[in-house]
């Protein structure tokens, strides 16, 4: 519950604030004073008769009525202190910094339930405890530093942990990073990070509201109310990004299939983070990084111009930018020529263009406007612009934060020079920049965005899935676990997944039989054993009737063999499909290389269930090991449609079988033509 007593108080009371600046009661006043807050701010400290030049009341029942109570006592006393404050001061907002609640014992978590549930009976809202407070243009209600300079374009950021936001903020601050709210919810007992985004959602106004999104979260409570919000407030025109900390493997069944041991928590939340089109962050660095990205104007294309007066950072934004997708082309012609006899002697113009250590101001306003107004093809433009120590920077840094507002193509600026130019720097960002200086970095954070998906559309489209007899074929079995073979294309072929010519059987002379009408040569593979290839249940390129019955033979030797299944032997790149029933996430469906090494490799992509066809290319073009899916020395590539096809059907599929708890399709065989189903693995669990 968010309420205009949290976000816009006209009265505030710290309880337990004090004259010590250097602990939390001190320092959120010092904080709430700095800041300018404008409304009635009142302190309550048993042995203090002023804090901080403000009168102190001795105790909360002398208080006048208050909106917005911050507590910073023990954690004993905030049970006592909600009540009063809520039944005789009309309190309706709390935020309580106090630590020691169910974040440690059984003990604090029933003082943390009391403190909820009084804040339920009166309609209060509750930040906390366990947190480092709020922070907003209305009120500093924090007890950290720094203090991130306020803009209403600038992020809001939602932190799970509040010391994490703190260094987040004091990666964002040297960036030049600007926030409009930071919400640290601390043990989230009553407003989460899902809460938080409910409300910019359902309040949002494109004219006055932040479009930039940060999120650092530790745990999901409730995964489809982050989906549906954050997608919409993507929709809406906003970009978010997200940490995710703690993602780690959820071994619940062990590795008994491909989809079991590669799996994971991690999994699900790569999954959600795709499908609501949230860019997904690892450090603080790429998080503050893809953030500054997100204020300035929209990449529209893919190819860069470099500017700098130092070769090889240029080089290794290069290398950089072309490992992540994007491109630097190289620029030739009259043009280029008629630019490089505006540049001293020995300058390159060929990009990265390098207009040497003794380059001017002038000149890089001269290169800025050739590749925003002259140069065909180019997207964005970076600008390398450092120092030695041998001269200032600020005319160079002029033109810059000039051409900045002039040009029509979004600039990144890259000023490495954070202490031999800092004044500098320091100047460039108070006129409202950001600055990366990392180039690397940065390359890794565009990355990153550009293969991020829009959010999925809500809808479910069937996709000529035969929902009736799915339901009637799960329906009709009768015990958990592994499903029979002939069940298993049952029920793909309710999704029409094209599926390889086979036969299962206990007797010799129908598996012959079937070879010869399939033609030679043929598969031969042990039923029973889950990994086939580990006991020896697996035989290729049988060609004749003998050979078939002499695998026959030792095929039904092996351990716990209950027939063998003989198949029409096909040739192709193998791949890999899966999927995994994640309590609350549902369905993480999986998609790679496949064969024996699905497992080693682990180079796979997830999304959830179900999937649209741009979720299910931006998984397949997601995977390291798309050039040999395109095609890679002389080879053919897949055929790319047939396979996002079959994603896309089995996911759907999925949406309506929640009994399925894991899929593995290991391989399917695939060329320019087509993609075949060859093995397949289903567990059910109908309990």
């Amino acid at each position: 519950m968010i309420n205009q007593e949290l976000l816009t108080p006209q009265s505030i009371v710290v309880i337990g604030g004090s004259n010590n600046v250097h602990k939390p009661g001190g320092s959120i006043v010092r904080n709430l004073i700095s800041g300018g807050y404008a409304g009635e701010l009142r302190i309550v400290n048993p042995k203090e008769d002023e804090v901080q030049g403000i009168k102190a009341f001795h105790d909360a029942r002398e208080l006048p009525p208050t909106e917005l109570a911050i507590l910073v006592v023990a954690a004993k006393f905030c049970p006592d202190y909600v009540e009063l404050l809520a039944k005789e001061k009309q309190t309706r907002a709390f935020i309580i910094i106090s630590a020691g609640f169910g974040e440690e014992t059984k003990a604090g978590a029933e003082l943390e339930q009391r403190i909820l549930d009084t804040c339920e009976q009166y309609g209060a809202a509750l930040i906390g405890p366990n947190c480092i407070g709020l922070l907003n243009r209305n009120h500093h209600s924090v007890f950290t530093l720094p203090i991130p300079n306020l803009h209403p374009s600038g992020a809001d950021f939602i932190s799970g942990s509040g010391a994490t936001a703190v260094f987040i903020l004091e990666s964002a601050v040297i960036k030049g990073l600007r926030f409009n709210s930071v919400w640290s919810i601390g043990n989230g007992k009553q407003i989460g990070i899902e809460d938080v985004l409910q409300y910019m959602d359902e309040h949002f106004n494109p004219d006055t509201d932040s479009k930039v999104k940060l999120l650092y979260i530790e745990n999901i409570s409730n995964p489809d109310k982050l989906l549906y919000h954050a997608g919409n407030l993507i929709k809406k025109g906003c970009r978010i990004a997200a940490i995710k900390a703690g993602s780690s493997e959820s071994g619940s069944r062990a590795a008994s299939s491909h989809t079991g041991a590669i799996a994971s928590s991690d999994s699900a939340v790569e999954a959600l983070f795709r499908k609501a089109g949230i860019v997904r962050c690892f450090s603080r660095e790429e998080l503050t990084t893809v953030g500054c990205i997100f204020t300035l104007p929209p990449l529209n294309g893919k190819n860069f111009a470099i500017v700098t007066h130092a070769g090889g950072p240029g080089v290794m934004l290069t290398d950089a930018l072309s490992k992540g997708g994007l491109s630097v082309p190289h620029i030739e012609g009259p043009v280029a020529d008629e630019l490089k006899t505006q540049l001293f002697a020995g300058s390159s113009v060929a990009n990265p263009i390098d207009f040497l250590a003794t380059g001017t101001a002038e000149q890089l306003g001269t290169i800025i406007d050739y590749c925003d107004k002259k140069f065909d093809g180019i997207d964005a433009i970076a600008v390398i612009y450092g120092t030695p120590g041998l001269t200032q920077l600020y005319e160079a840094y002029g033109v810059l934060d000039q051409k900045i507002k002039e040009c029509k193509k979004p600039i990144f600026p890259v000023l490495p020079s954070l202490h031999t130019a800092g004044a500098e720097v320091a100047e460039f960002l108070a006129k409202g920049h950001v600055n990366f200086s990392d180039e690397v970095t940065l390359a890794t954070a565009l990355s990153q965005i550009m293969h991020t998906p829009k959010p999925a559309p809500p809808e479910v489209h069937l996709y000529g899935t035969d929902i009736p007899r799915l339901h009637k074929i799960i329906t009709g079995i009768e015990k958990n676990g592994y499903v029979p073979p002939q069940t298993v294309r049952d029920i793909l072929s309710c999704a029409g997944i094209p599926l390889v010519p086979e036969m299962v059987s206990t007797f010799k002379e129908e598996l012959t039989a079937f070879a010869e009408k399939v033609g030679f040569p043929v598969v031969a593979k042990v039923v029973g054993p889950v990994h086939k290839s580990d006991v020896g249940g697996v035989a290729l390129n049988i060609r004749t009737a003998e050979h078939l019955a002499l695998e026959f033979d030792r095929m039904m030797q092996i351990p716990d063999a209950t027939g063998v299944m003989v198949q029409k032997m096909l040739r192709g790149t193998e791949l890999f499909i899966g999927a995994k029933y994640e309590e609350r996430f549902g369905h993480v469906v999986l998609c790679g290389l496949g064969g024996i090494f699905v497992e080693v490799l682990k180079d796979v992509s997830s999304g959830l269930a179900p999937l649209s066809y741009a979720e299910t290319y931006s998984m397949i073009h997601s995977l390291r090991g798309y050039k040999i899916l395109k095609g890679t020395r002389g080879q053919k590539g897949i055929n790319e449609e047939k396979y996002a096809e079959i994603i896309v059907r089995l996911s759907t599929l999925l949406r309506f079988a929640t009994e399925i708890k894991e899929i593995d399709i290991n391989p399917l065989l695939a060329d320019e033509n087509d993609v075949v189903a060859v093995d397949a693995r289903i567990y059910i669990d109908k309990d």
